[in-house]
C-alpha cells in the first residue's frame, strides 16, 4: 500500500522533550531535578490532555466554579431510605474514629460494601500507620493540592497544621510550588510522590532514602495514602461533593 494511505502514526515523545505551557523559557536550562519540582508536579502533564484536565485546563464550563454554583451530583440519601447494608456501612464509619458521615462517604454509601472495605482501609492509613501524623497529613495535603480537592483540602489544612507542619510549607503547596523549607523527612517524601505521580516509578536513590527513613512497610503505607486520597479526589470530583454550606474553597483552581 503506498506510503500516502497509511493511517497517521501518533508518536508520544520522551518525557523530557514534551511542552508544558505552564514552563518558563529558562526552565529547559536546569538540569538539577530537584529544582525542576516545582509547580509543574502538580499538572503531571494535565496540560497535554487535549480537550481535558485534571485539574483544570480546557475543562468543561463551571468545572472550577465555587461547590454552591455546582449542582451536588450525589448529595446526601435520607435516612429513611437506606438499605440495611447502607445502614451497616454508616454505623461503622459514625461509630469508628471519624464519628461522622462526611465527605467522600456521601457518594460512596452508594455502595456499601465497596464503602465498608475502603474506609477500613482509610482508617488505617490515617490513624494507625508508624508514619507520624506530620508525614500523613503532609501526603494528604500534596494529594489534595493535585486534585484540587476542596473538601479534602478544607478538611486537612488546621490538622496539617496541628502535626507541625509548617505555615509556609502548606502556603506553597496550595500554590503549587515546591515547599522551599521542609523537614528532611518532607523532603525526600515530596520527592518520592512527586517521582511517583510524574515517572509513575521511583528512582533508586529515593526509593533508599525512604526505605533507609521509614523501612519498606513504610514505602507501603506511603504509596497507600497516595492512592487512597487519589481514589477519594476522584470520587469527590465526580460527585461534585461540596464545602460545607457557607465555606469558599480554599485552593485556586489552575492555571494559577
Amino acid at each position: 500500500m503506498p506510503s500516502e494511505s497509511r493511517p497517521e502514526q501518533l508518536v508520544e515523545l520522551p518525557r523530557e522533550e514534551r511542552v508544558n505551557p505552564m514552563e518558563e523559557p529558562n526552565e529547559s536550562k536546569i538540569s538539577d531535578p530537584k529544582a525542576m519540582v516545582d509547580r509543574r508536579d502538580f499538572l503531571g502533564g494535565a496540560s497535554m490532555l487535549a480537550g481535558s484536565s485534571l485539574l483544570g485546563f480546557a475543562a468543561p464550563a463551571g468545572a472550577g466554579a465555587p461547590p454552591d454554583a455546582v449542582a451536588d451530583r450525589m448529595p446526601p440519601i435520607p435516612q429513611e431510605k437506606w438499605t440495611d447494608a447502607q445502614k451497616k456501612s454508616a454505623e461503622e464509619i459514625t461509630s469508628g474514629p471519624r464519628k461522622e458521615l462526611v465527605g467522600p462517604f456521601i457518594p460512596l454509601l452508594r455502595s456499601p460494601e465497596f464503602m465498608s472495605r475502603l474506609q477500613r482501609v482509610g482508617e488505617y492509613l490515617r490513624f494507625q500507620t508508624k508514619l507520624g501524623a506530620n508525614i500523613s497529613e503532609f501526603i494528604i495535603l500534596v494529594i489534595a493540592r493535585q486534585w484540587t480537592q476542596q473538601f479534602e483540602w478544607y478538611s486537612h489544612e488546621s490538622l496539617a497544621l496541628k502535626a507541625g507542619i509548617k505555615a509556609e510549607t502548606i502556603k506553597a503547596i496550595a500554590e503549587a510550588h515546591r515547599p522551599a523549607e521542609m523537614t528532611p523527612d518532607e523532603t525526600m517524601v515530596y520527592d518520592f510522590i512527586t517521582e511517583l505521580r510524574l515517572r509513575q516509578s521511583v528512582s533508586d536513590p529515593v526509593y533508599a532514602q525512604i526505605v533507609s527513613r521509614f523501612g519498606e512497610q513504610g514505602v507501603i503505607d506511603i504509596t497507600g495514602l497516595c492512592g487512597y486520597y487519589t481514589l477519594l479526589g476522584m470520587l469527590m470530583n465526580t460527585a461534585r461533593t461540596p464545602l460545607p454550606p457557607g465555606k469558599m474553597p480554599p485552593l485556586a483552581t489552575f492555571p494559577v
